[in-house]
This record gives C-alpha cells, sequence and structure tokens, in this order.
C-alpha cells in the first residue's frame, strides 16, 4: 500500500509538471501577442485591410508581421490556432486540483473551524463555484456595460474580491487562494474556448464563403483577450501562494489577493503602455510598490492556526495513531522536526512554521503522515540539511510506522 502512496505523489509531480509547461506556452504566447498587438506601426503600403505591421529579430533570422483588424481579403493556405496552451493548461489545472484538493480534502480543502461540511459538500462547492463563476462573469460581459470596459474591470475586480472572501469562509488559507487562481483561470481560459475562438471560425467561415466578415467579433474577442491580459499575473501568484504561509495563512487572505490584483493592473499597464509606444507611466511603480507594502503589513497579522490539541482524530488518522511504532516515531518527530514545525519556533532564524506546518499533536503528525512519511523517510528532504541530526535507524522508524498503518488501512482512505 505505501508503494501506491509513492506512484500517486510521482502522478501528482507528473500533473503538476505538465501543468507548469503548458502553463509557461500560454502565458508566453499571449504576452507575445500584446505586445505584439500594441507595438504594431502604421506604414503608407499596407495592404487593404491591415491594421499595420511589425519587424522582429530572433534566433538569426527576421520576422515581417502583419496585422488585419477584422479578415485578409482572402483565406490563407494556413492558419495557426493558439488556442491548445490554453485548453492544457486549464484540464492540467483541474486534474492538479482533484488529486490534491479533492482526493486529500480532509487535510487540504476544508477548514473544520470555518464551516463543519462533509467533503463531498467542500467538492461540490469547489466545482460548483468554477462553473458559476464564469457563468456570472459572462452574463456581466454580454450585457452588462460592455461600451465602458473600465466600469466592467471594476465590476470584475469586486466579484473576485467577493469569491476570495466567500472561499475564506469554508476552506483553508491555502485552498482559499488556488481556488481564487483556479476561478480566475477559469474565466481565462474559457474565453478563449467559448468566445474568442468561436468568433474568429465565424470570421474564417466568412471568408471562405466569400462573405465579409463583421468586425463585431473581433471587438468582442479583443475585450476578453484583454482581461485575460491583466488577470495573468495575479493568476501566477494565486497559483504559487500555497508555498507561502505569510499569503495564504493570513486572516486577511481575500484582502491581500485583491491587493495583487490591483499589482497585476498596475504592472500589465506599465508594459501595455509601453509596448504601445504611448508614454512611460512611471506613477505605476510608486503606486506597485505601495500595495506591496501594504500587503506585506497585513501579512504580519497573527497566521490563521487550528488549535488541535483537543480535535477529535479522523478514521485515517486514528489507524496512523493506532499502528504499531507511532509513540517511536511521535518522539522523533517531536525530538528532529517540531522546533521548527510548531506555533512559536525555537529554531534560530525560523519565525513561522514553513509552510504553516504543525508537528505538536497527536493529531498534527497524523495528519500530516504522508508528507513525514515522503520527506523524512523515503527522502531525506526533511530537516533540510539534516541540521538536527536525523539518524538512518529513526527515518526507518518513520518509514515502518507509516507502512504498519498502511497495511491497515482501506484502500478509499489510503490516498487521502
Amino acid at each position: 500500500m505505501s508503494e501506491l502512496v509513492v506512484m500517486w505523489d510521482w502522478l501528482a509531480f507528473a500533473v503538476r509538471w505538465l501543468h507548469v509547461i503548458t502553463a509557461i506556452a500560454w502565458i508566453g504566447s499571449s504576452f507575445y501577442f500584446i505586445a505584439l498587438d500594441l507595438g504594431l506601426r502604421k506604414v503608407p503600403d499596407l495592404p487593404v485591410g491591415a491594421h499595420g505591421e511589425e519587424w522582429q529579430v530572433h534566433g538569426g533570422g527576421f520576422y515581417h508581421i502583419r496585422k488585419y483588424l477584422v479578415a485578409p481579403e482572402q483565406m490563407p493556405e494556413h492558419l495557426t490556432w493558439f488556442k491548445w496552451e490554453s485548453y492544457a493548461t486549464w484540464l492540467s489545472g483541474a486534474a492538479l486540483l482533484m488529486i490534491v484538493y479533492w482526493a486529500g480534502g480532509e487535510l487540504y480543502l476544508i477548514d473544520q473551524n470555518k464551516a463543519e461540511l462533509a467533503l463531498w459538500q467542500g467538492i461540490l462547492i469547489s466545482a460548483g463555484s468554477l462553473a458559476v463563476g464564469w457563468i456570472i462573469y459572462d452574463m456581466l460581459c454580454k450585457h452588462g456595460p460592455k461600451d465602458h470596459p473600465t466600469v466592467l474591470m471594476v465590476i470584475l475586480f469586486v466579484l473576485l474580491v467577493a469569491m476570495g472572501w466567500g472561499y475564506n469562509q469554508i476552506f483553508t488559507g491555502r485552498a482559499t487562494l488556488l481556488h481564487l487562481g483556479a476561478f480566475t483561470a477559469t474565466i481565462m481560459s474559457a474565453n478563449v474556448f467559448f468566445i474568442i475562438i468561436p468568433n474568429q471560425k465565424i470570421v474564417v467561415a466568412d471568408l471562405m464563403a466569400g462573405r465579409a466578415p463583421d468586425p463585431k467579433y473581433g471587438k468582442i474577442a479583443k475585450l476578453r483577450s484583454t482581461h485575460n491580459n491583466y488577470l495573468t499575473l495575479p493568476v501566477i501568484f494565486l497559483m504559487l501562494s500555497n508555498h507561502y504561509p505569510l499569503a495564504f495563512a493570513s486572516e486577511y487572505n481575500w484582502v491581500i489577493a485583491g491587493l495583487v490584483f490591483l499589482m497585476g493592473v498596475t504592472i500589465r499597464h506599465y508594459f501595455n503602455t509601453q509596448h504601445a509606444r504611448a508614454g512611460n507611466p512611471i506613477w505605476t511603480w510608486p503606486v506597485t510598490v505601495i500595495l506591496f507594502i501594504l500587503i506585506m503589513w497585513i501579512s504580519t497579522n497573527p497566521l490563521q492556526h487550528t488549535n488541535t490539541e483537543d480535535a477529535s482524530l479522523s478514521e485515517r488518522q486514528q489507524i496512523f495513531a493506532a499502528a504499531e511504532g507511532f509513540e517511536q516515531a511521535q518522539d522523533i518527530i517531536l525530538g528532529r522536526c517540531s522546533m521548527c514545525h510548531m506555533s512559536e519556533p525555537v529554531y534560530d532564524g525560523i519565525r513561522r512554521a514553513p509552510k504553516n506546518v504543525h508537528l505538536e499533536t497527536t493529531y498534527d503528525i497524523t495528519a500530516y503522515a504522508k508528507q513525514i512519511y515522503l520527506q523524512s523517510g523515503v527522502t531525506h528532504a526533511m530537516p533540510p540539511a539534516n541540521v538536527t541530526w536525523m539518524e538512518q535507524d529513526e527515518r526507518q522508524i518513520i518509514v515502518n510506522w507509516y507502512r504498519n498503518a498502511m497495511e491497515d488501512m482501506p484502500i478509499s482512505l489510503a490516498l487521502k
């Protein structure tokens, strides 16, 4: 059974790797095309319907690029569609969400001190919120102030902050920011799947049929693409936030996320203006710095930590606590790990428990049994640089305890 756990962890790593690679491809192409679009120049000899052109040099060659605001007069023989990067990013991200936050929901998803929900209820909220979020956003774009894009962006910002607050009433800090990132990424990918690509296909169909394409489809796609451009940087922050307790473990994590969205706007506005050769908005940098300082100040408020002294153990935790070798493993963990992983760390230079993981009680140790097994038993990742001199026989005791528990573990609980 313990071998199955290792395989499951490698599966999670493979999906995470895929997600990162596809996200790099999507974000890279998005940034490139926004910069290209804003940097186009109008020259006297442009073909009919062309909006602008750009000369670029890369990899030892020159590239001559022209953009048609609606469409060229004739259908090109070959078109390269930029859509699979978006789809692959969302699908791999959804798979990773299921592996980490659904299968591991008892530990990572629901905070029982905030809402007493069953795991299946938390999963329904997790999945349903992503779908409902897209529906609300899409309705705003179609029936809201679409002729006033700035007002629409402000409404979208309010929606995102409200969702962050809502998530924080139910989920753990990690799950709150991760889900807010998934909520935003779903909007972005759905923009590509439901709006941008279908509108482009309508234009292509008109060209192939010899009809003059309607420019409204390009305008609609352009609005959604602009939203994606301004949302990209905050999404990256939210997806990486689970590595930084200062961001996710604060009770004001939803406020921090809101300020990060504003930072995304100021940073993108600067670079978009630069690419468009429309000025040098230096004011965006001091505003960004002020927002970042405000985030740091908010993060200094006490981190959330569940009081686990009297918390009841789940069925899975009870099996770990009753397994042969638990008392020995617990003594080793308390002696080698807890000086850093506690509410008030005593190890020199550590002010807060890394990743907000506390290993002080039976509840803590049994809740993080899998991580302890992988980080300190199977591998030597923890303690870092073996600063507390954990001996090999001590690591073996941890391995034996975990494997003993897994032998008694129903398969339905084993992968959580």
